[in-house]
């Protein structure tokens, strides 16, 4: 079936809409894909970028999404809906190799390109829209959006300003660069780069004459494997190096990946603010770790550069942290490593750096700097998020402001997991209807996390009972 088209809605530029979204990367995506039919919502959802895109320096060939095509952007809420993955299978005739692929990890291409064909075929989205500050008008009861039109070249081309009741933050993540390595990553020319920077430079990472990775996730491990696979036997030159204590498997196992339920979700939420802070990053191998089919190509891959009787020319080791960097000569990077079980000091010398250390949540001060009288910060002064993931604001305030993946301090490991986005979105959506649009289930895990309350059993379903036709 092909996604329905929608008549465009005539807006009045001053009536408030219900709903403003800014950021438009899968979590608001997939807001908006469940909003669509929903005809008494009026949205839009606004990016500065010009186009869908997601990862696009991390689309190395044969790398797979770490959780199942079911968690695209709809189907976890409601699976009859036109934007699921399947149906976008359908409408590119590609539904019956699918099924005969037998794959439940998709590639990380497939569901960017699934995701574009959904962001090009929603009503309501903006992109080339930057937002700049958001406001609420007491006098109107409203929140007031700024936003700047920008052109094919991102240069400003128009300012705007929209009305809403209700807004829903979406802005992601950013790539996390280490202190150490700053000054050496924003210097021009200088061959140190962010994961999310890799397929752009990575022929010239492939012929330099010696490369660091530094971080033991997954991405760290996919870089570390695709340099491995193209470069000379015997001369691969590659140090892979990690602050973990082992470049260890990621929890895949069936009850723990029940941590990343809404039930697990909802009991995180509730502990004290002390007992999240201490258990994020003690989880940090539910959704750091890498997944068992990488580690066993990396391990295929070294053990087949041994069978001429050598080692490849590689060095792995985790439990290392970069103390200082800097240049030397006029080409080389000199790293000064610290092991934190050893308490030893060490330098090595490379040719370019790969920097696979994670993405950090955006800070929501510049855009929300007018919201800041009224919000309401914990003891390490983060914003506060209400179990329908809402800002905790003054009460003067009688509209929403949503937070999509910027919650991992209130909701837990499984805030940025895809798996958990279209039941968020339609928390979301049921919390701004005040109605029920998309049903959600009263119990998703089997573990019981917390001894009180105890969990809600549904009742047993009992099959219906068929009448006997009777023959006239």
């Amino acid at each position: 079936m092909t996604p329905p088209a929608t008549p465009p809605t005539h807006h009045q530029p001053e009536a408030p809409r219900d709903l403003v979204g800014i950021g438009i990367g899968p979590s608001n995506l997939s807001l908006a894909a469940l909003a669509q039919p929903l005809a008494e919502l009026d949205t839009v959802f606004y990016e500065q970028h010009p186009a869908f895109d997601w990862h696009p320096g991390l689309l190395l060939e044969g790398a797979t999404l770490q959780v199942p095509f079911l968690a695209d952007l709809v189907t976890l809420a409601d699976p009859a809906s036109p934007w699921t993955f399947l149906n976008y299978l359908k409408t590119r005739e590609r539904l019956f190799p699918f099924y005969f692929a037998e794959r439940f990890h998709i590639h990380r291409a497939e569901y960017a390109a699934y995701c574009r064909w959904v962001s090009d075929s929603l009503p309501g989205l903006h992109f080339g829209h930057q937002v700049d500050a958001v406001r609420w008008n007491p006098e109107r009861d409203i929140f007031e959006v700024d936003f700047t039109q920008l052109d094919t070249d991102g240069e400003a081309e128009a300012l705007g300003r929209t009305y809403t009741k209700n807004i829903a933050l979406g802005i992601g993540t950013a790539p996390h660069i280490p202190e150490p390595m700053r000054p050496l990553a924003e210097a021009p020319g200088v061959p140190v780069i962010h994961a999310a920077d890799y397929l752009e430079h990575r022929e010239k990472f492939l012929t330099a004459g010696h490369v660091t990775v530094i971080g033991s996730g997954q991405s760290g491990a996919e870089v570390f494997l695709d340099l491995l696979r193209n470069r000379p036997t015997g001369r691969e030159r590659i140090h892979w190096l990690a602050r973990t204590e082992a470049f260890a498997p990621m929890e895949y196992s069936k009850l723990g990946l029940e941590h990343f339920t809404p039930d697990y979700t909802r009991y995180f939420h509730a502990l004290p603010e002390p007992v999240r802070d201490r258990l994020v990053p003690a989880q940090w191998q539910l959704h750091k770790g890498i997944d068992a089919d990488t580690i066993a190509a990396i391990h295929d891959e070294l053990y087949r550069r041994t069978l001429d009787g050598g080692w490849p020319d590689t060095v792995l080791t985790p439990g290392v942290h970069v103390r200082t960097a800097g240049r030397i000569a006029t080409t080389k990077i000199e790293l000064h490593l610290e092991h934190t079980q050893q308490a030893d000091r060490s330098r090595i010398t490379t040719d370019a750096v790969v920097l696979a250390t994670g993405y950090r949540q955006r800070p929501l001060d510049r855009i929300l700097a007018g919201l800041d009288p009224y919000m309401r910060r914990d003891a390490s002064e983060r914003p506060r998020i209400d179990d329908q993931h809402r800002l905790v604001l003054d009460p003067s305030v009688t509209g929403s402001v949503y937070v999509q993946n910027a919650e991992t301090h209130t909701h837990g490991v499984g805030a940025p997991d895809l798996g958990l986005t279209a039941w968020r979105s339609a928390n979301i959506l049921n919390s701004l209807t005040g109605k029920d649009p998309y049903p959600l289930p009263s119990r998703t895990a089997f573990t019981t996390f917390g001894l009180n309350p105890q969990p809600q059993i549904p009742p047993a379903r009992r099959p219906k009972t068929l009448t006997p036709l009777v023959a006239d």
